[in-house]
């Protein structure tokens, strides 16, 4: 059975795409929009993160492996990532490995498959890719420099902008959903249009870089259609994000990809829904903001946190609750037991969990996939075989194999001298909060900053 995906563009499900049997190098390709590195992730952008990662991993059983390219990248140069820079004393190459790291180090504990280097680009790796995109767009007239050097794209030159959103049908103009775009407003030819190339600014400082505009970097946009383009082709078979990057990220990577390519920019486009907590959105004003490392400070396991995060349709809002992520506990734990009384001399003998799969197949029914599964389990089916349970466990990426890893606490010396940066940092001492984290990592510990506190981990060695 193909996996058959919602369409956010068609408004219905498709089948995704088999690559082309008759070409051996051909292969399935798929865009995921990933994270601003300035911060941690927290657990509405694991939400989508998970969703994807178990999007991909039925990718490769249908397909293979090496029959699936997933490219997902990583914005490492923004109005945030230079405040941050700015604000700690700090290179932007500096805070954003130092976020980026803390981001990988969380997906290992969600069990997330590992990117290989290559398909995980970062904006500031592609900026010739970036310009070149935008001198093309400039050339066919699709974009235009303003007074102030920034380059915008024009988007009345496009005839099928809103197509994917349905933003015509909601009004083009100022005091809809384009109200989003009106930052700039004075420097462009009309409210709609947006930043392809953001001319340098004095709190960019040294982050800038030249163009056949003048320095400056790229706009948000941009970004995303030159990696693509770069590593999976003009055509993508499908393209995915959280669904409040539909309008105006996704709608803008359309616009500039197809009028600089002249081609169809993604087959097949994928949008999961918000993720709320105690059924408000997120925010840490209200104190229901949650990071992973939240999480596991008060005992939850990572397996638990994937599983409450995958509970629901990844097409319906999601409320999470620390109370479901309690039932997520005992659901991992009843798997766990579960498959220790499978024997592993019936390998294949029957595929009990065969129609899980196919139920995951069916738009990611993640619900009805775990529903199906503890039906079996709680029938205790004497038929079952543990590879046809492993790979049903495989594609929803739980790990119950390894014990959960005792959490190591840091020794008085450690906890020290982290307070010691911490306040050095307080007193915007960044000389020395630099020099203390230098300690710190020597000793073998890495100190993760939040606005409120700290957290201390050990490094792997």
């Amino acid at each position: 059975m193909a996996i058959k995906l919602f369409d956010s563009f068609s408004r219905e499900i498709r089948e995704l795409r088999n690559p082309d049997p008759n070409n051996p190098a051909d292969v399935f390709s798929f865009y995921n929009c990933g994270l601003t590195v300035y911060a941690s992730a927290h657990i509405g952008n694991f939400r989508t993160f998970v969703i994807n990662d178990v999007l991909r991993r039925l990718l490769i059983l249908e397909h293979g492996a090496g029959k699936v390219r997933y490219v997902r990248n990583l914005t490492d140069v923004d109005d945030k990532t230079i405040a941050r820079a700015r604000e700690e004393g700090r290179t932007l190459a500096e805070v954003t490995k130092e976020w980026t790291d803390k981001f990988h180090a969380d997906c290992d504990k969600l069990n997330c498959l590992p990117m290989e280097a290559k398909f995980e680009p970062r904006a500031t790796s592609y900026i010739k890719e970036q310009v070149d995109m935008i001198d093309v767009l400039m050339k066919k007239g699709n974009a235009y420099r303003a007074p102030d050097g920034s380059v915008y794209f024009k988007v009345s030159s496009f005839d099928h902008y809103g197509e994917l959103s349905r933003v015509k049908e909601r009004e083009l103009k100022l005091g809809s959903a384009l109200k989003t775009m009106a930052a700039d407003a004075d420097e462009k030819d009309d409210v709609s249009d947006f930043a392809l190339w953001k001319a340098h600014k004095d709190e960019d400082g040294v982050n800038s870089w030249d163009s056949p505009w003048g320095r400056g970097r790229p706009g948000w946009h941009i970004e995303c259609s030159a990696m693509s383009k770069a590593l999976l082709g003009t055509t993508i078979d499908l393209h995915t994000g959280a669904v409040d990057l539909l309008f105006p990220h996704h709608e803008n990577e359309i616009a500039q990809s197809e009028c600089c390519n002249g081609q169809q920019f993604s087959r097949h486009w994928y949008h999961n829904e918000h993720l709320l907590v105690d059924g408000k959105k997120m925010s840490k004003s209200l104190g229901n903001y949650y990071t992973l490392d939240d999480l596991l400070a008060k005992g939850a396991s990572p397996m638990a946190v994937r599983y409450a995060l995958l509970s629901g349709h990844p097409r319906k809002q999601l409320n999470f609750t620390l109370d479901s992520l309690h039932a997520a506990e005992s659901a991992i734990k009843t798997l766990r037991e579960y498959r220790a009384t499978l024997p592993a001399g019936t390998t294949g003998a029957h595929d009990t969990f065969g129609h899980v799969l196919a139920i995951l197949q069916d738009d990611l029914n993640v619900p009805g996939a775990l529903g199906a599964v503890f039906t079996l389990v709680n029938r205790k089916a004497g038929e079952a075989d543990l590879a046809s349970f492993d790979r049903v466990m495989f594609a929803l990426g739980l790990d119950l194999k390894a014990a959960e890893p005792a959490k190591a606490s840091a020794p008085a010396n450690i906890t020290a001298l982290a307070e010691k940066r911490w306040a050095a940092k307080a007193a915007k001492d960044f000389a020395s909060a630099d020099a203390l984290r230098k300690e710190l990592t020597a000793a073998g510990w890495s100190m993760l900053d939040r606005k409120d506190g700290y957290s201390l981990e050990p490094l792997k060695k």
